[in-house]
């Protein structure tokens, strides 16, 4: 699992429990997973399609620094399954796990396209083919 993005819990991502909202980290949650797709795919002509079970195992308070970690399960025809885990950045105690989070690749109409994409790439290796 690598992990790419770091977020504070701050006083408006709490919920009445006074621990973070979940609705907050699983919009933060989309958000990396669209960021990851589109570095991945090369293009921001990428959606959600799908967001398997969600397991929340613990909570995170507010001044709690979570890190949140993306991995590819697969590389379909026109998607991207991956995988996330958001975990306390000090602790490394887990927070939630999200087994498949499924990223569809659009064309200029909007209907599912082939992205030609079989393996992970790093934008430093990108970098050393120019």
């Amino acid at each position: 699992m690598r992990y790419h993005t770091r977020k504070i819990v701050k006083p408006g991502d709490l919920n009445p429990n006074n621990t973070l909202f979940g609705g907050r980290l699983l919009e933060w949650i989309d958000e990396e997973a669209a960021l990851y797709a589109v570095i991945q795919l090369e293009s921001n002509r990428v959606v959600t399609k799908y967001m398997s079970e969600i397991n929340f195992v613990s909570s995170a308070l507010q001044g709690d620094i979570v890190e949140i970690g993306m991995d590819v399960v697969k590389f379909g025809r026109s998607s991207l399954v991956l995988k996330c885990e958001v975990r306390n950045k000090l602790t490394r105690k887990t927070i939630i796990q999200v087994d498949n989070i499924t990223m569809v690749y659009l064309d200029e109409n909007g209907k599912p396209a082939p992205h030609g994409k079989t393996k992970i790439e790093y934008v430093r290796d990108r970098l050393a083919l120019n």
